[in-house]
């Protein structure tokens, strides 16, 4: 099992910037990607960005050049897997509830773990 624990949600005007941050605890060397996907009200989910193993980042089309993603690495010496969100020059339509997601593979088989999501309101 792993749980994610996020923090760093809120409320910011336009134009200014918000910091997200997800700890991952439990089974550190399974996780391969984390990223961010975010819902606003009456909305599917979507990806807003997210980071493989290997560093390759992907980015949701809407966020391009205003958002960055960082990860940390498990090791032997500290267990910790933790991804980061780094939100620029923020506008009205990023308001919505942003999700960190794990992806493990084990044995072969992937799985999808999610935190509870943060709120982000951005207004005008």
């Amino acid at each position: 099992q792993v749980q994610l624990a996020e923090s760093g949600g809120g409320l910011a005007q336009a134009g200014r910037s918000l910091r997200l941050s997800c700890v991952a605890s439990g089974m550190p060397f399974s996780i391969t990607s984390m990223g961010w996907y975010r819902q606003a009200p009456g909305k599917q989910r979507e990806l807003v960005a997210d980071v493989n193993q290997s560093g390759t980042t992907n980015y949701g089309a809407s966020v391009k050049g205003r958002f960055t993603i960082s990860r940390d690495y498990a090791s032997r010496t500290d267990t910790k897997n933790a991804v980061y969100l780094q939100m620029d020059s923020l506008k009205p339509e990023d308001t919505a509830v942003y999700f960190c997601n794990a992806h493990l593979l084990v044995r072969g088989q992937g799985y999808d773990f999610w935190g509870q999501g943060t709120q982000v309101t951005v207004s005008s």
